[in-house]
């Protein structure tokens, strides 16, 4: 079956159009972690749910809280990129900032998520954890 990400691939010029909104979804398992309007579109694009779903759990979990502990700006806000390489596996990456090494790396053997990377930012207002693309900042 073909689907609109196969015939139709996810630019980034598309995704640019997400420039901040109040509109906000709830991750189905995760019900600390939101996400906005962009992320949503860049899931459903690229078929790509799946990469919520790993960050949501990642946040979840005890690696970002250790990571937590040992950096207390992970506490606030990290950076998360997916950078899918030639043969089509892929790294994602979560960072405190910049420059910094990765306190979460997960290997992907396979996607066929159509972007070579894509950043999603996790900022915590206290209550939840936003899922957002730097364009919507």
């Amino acid at each position: 079956m073909t689907t609109n990400h196969d015939t139709n691939p996810l630019t980034h010029d598309e995704l640019y159009q997400f420039t901040g909104d109040d509109e906000r979804y709830r991750h189905p398992f995760v019900h600390s972690l939101i996400y906005t309007p962009g992320v949503k579109h860049l899931a459903e694009r690229a078929g790509a749910y799946w990469l919520i779903d790993e960050i949501a759990f990642a946040i979840d979990g005890d690696e970002v809280w250790k990571a937590g502990q040992r950096d207390p700006r992970i506490r606030d806000l990290h950076f998360w990129k997916l950078e899918v390489k030639p043969g089509r596996s892929a790294e994602l990456t979560a960072k405190a900032d910049s420059g910094e090494q990765p306190f979460v790396s997960r290997e992907i053997h396979f996607t066929d998520f159509s972007l070579d990377h894509i950043d999603i930012w996790a900022g915590f207002d206290g209550r939840h954890w936003t899922l957002y693309l730097p364009s919507e900042h």
